[in-house]
């Protein structure tokens, strides 16, 4: 808002909007410099750099990808023409780029290097499925041209979260390569409970909502397999603590879409957890969750909980990993969940990592983080790559 230099800056009449507010318009932050600002926004599922000048000019950032993960970067010069920011996506490494607001042109100042990497091989995607409620839920995808057969035979890795409001921005991945150059399309699905959508995009995915969380990514699923990216039995999926709760939903729900799933540090057993106010996260997730002590959300909560709704079914084949050190989703969540399904699942495989001494993000040390995600690969690539 703005006022006029000589009017009484108390009475609202006065005051004059510069941005005026937009249900569509998710504001994140914003850059101040001498002569313009920077409005960092999210809208249509993408983060967009806004440029403002007080003379009234206003342009917008041009890219040209379908999907990126882009924030601002260090500016400490206030008295400057030019800002910085970084950028990546599927197919573009981690870059740093400086943008020149009065020739609105972007110079590259320095991109990770990637050995032998030539991004004219890969193609990302950003398609929309249509969910179970006439909303259509988007979905960041890659993979390699030359090895895409468009006939629903290529394997794929889907990854979920759908909480918190988070968003899971498309970015570059070295160690993704060793997937795509096997033929394997990863995928992202942008389900409700996220953030790609903006604020009510997150409030339709919590709380008495999750359900959508849930539904969204099984019609992603589907769509994925109708519209021949892939097919039940070449299809892998991956979620980490509250995106293995996901996982878990939904394994529960259609446990035939799927060939494999890894559960990651996985939210499974909420009902216990959230009646266990002993526990660090269970009160300040109420708002998250809801309150099992009221009756009502009990038995919402009943209805999802991965862990509560095990079955006697013929489930994926199910990679879990934990940590014993897990203080945000306690190492006994896997393990009873394990133990629970091994008990009533018809023939799958039911591996669980237990990881004895890391925590709930995983191994510390440089290199660490490596051997997990490789052991991750190998299994992906033994379930939908070479079990066919």
């Amino acid at each position: 808002m703005v006022v006029d230099e000589n009017a009484d800056t108390t009475r609202q009449e006065n005051w004059r909007a510069v941005f005026p507010y937009s249900p569509d318009v998710k504001l994140i932050h914003v850059d101040t410099f001498k002569d313009f600002l920077v409005i960092w926004e999210r809208t249509n599922g993408k983060t967009r750099a806004r440029v403002w000048r007080p003379n009234g000019e206003d342009h917008y950032m041009q890219f040209d990808e379908p999907g990126y993960t882009m924030n601002t970067a260090l500016n400490e010069e206030y008295a400057n023409h030019v800002f910085r920011f970084s950028y990546s996506s599927f197919t573009t490494p981690a870059s740093i780029y400086d943008y020149d607001v009065i020739t609105r042109k972007k110079i590259l100042r320095k991109q990770k290097q990637v050995p032998s990497y030539d991004s004219s091989l890969y193609r990302s995607e950003r398609v929309f499925a249509n969910g179970h409620d006439g909303v259509s839920v988007p979905i960041s995808l890659v993979y390699r041209k030359d090895l895409f057969k468009f006939d629903g035979s290529n394997p794929m890795y889907l990854y979920g979260y759908g909480s918190y409001g988070l968003t899971i921005d498309p970015s570059f991945s070295t160690s993704r390569l060793s997937l795509l150059d096997r033929g394997i399309v990863f995928a992202i699905a942008h389900v409700r409970g996220g953030g790609m959508l903006g604020r009510s995009w997150y409030e339709n995915g919590k709380y008495r909502q999750k359900e959508n969380t849930f539904k969204d990514f099984i019609s992603v699923t589907e769509f994925l397999i109708a519209q021949k990216y892939t097919r039940s039995d070449r299809l892998a999926i991956k979620g980490a603590s509250a995106g293995g709760l996901l996982v878990g939903a939904v394994i529960n729900t259609v446990p035939h879409l799927y060939k494999a799933a890894i559960l990651d540090v996985p939210f499974v057993d909420i009902v216990n957890s959230m009646l266990d106010q002993s526990l660090p996260l269970t009160v300040i997730e109420h708002e998250e969750w809801g309150n099992p002590y009221d009756p009502e959300v009990f038995s919402y909560l009943m209805t999802y909980s991965p862990y509560d709704n095990i079955r006697p079914l013929k489930y994926p084949n199910i990679l879990i990993t934990a940590g014993i050190n897990d203080t945000r989703v306690q190492y006994w969540e896997a393990a009873k969940y394990t133990a629970k399904l091994r008990s009533v699942n018809k023939g799958s495989l039911v591996l669980l990592k237990m990881n004895m001494n890391q925590g709930h993000l995983g191994a510390a040390g440089r290199y660490e983080h490596l051997f997990e995600l490789a052991f991750e690969y190998t299994f992906v690539v033994l379930q939908i790559l070479c079990n066919t």
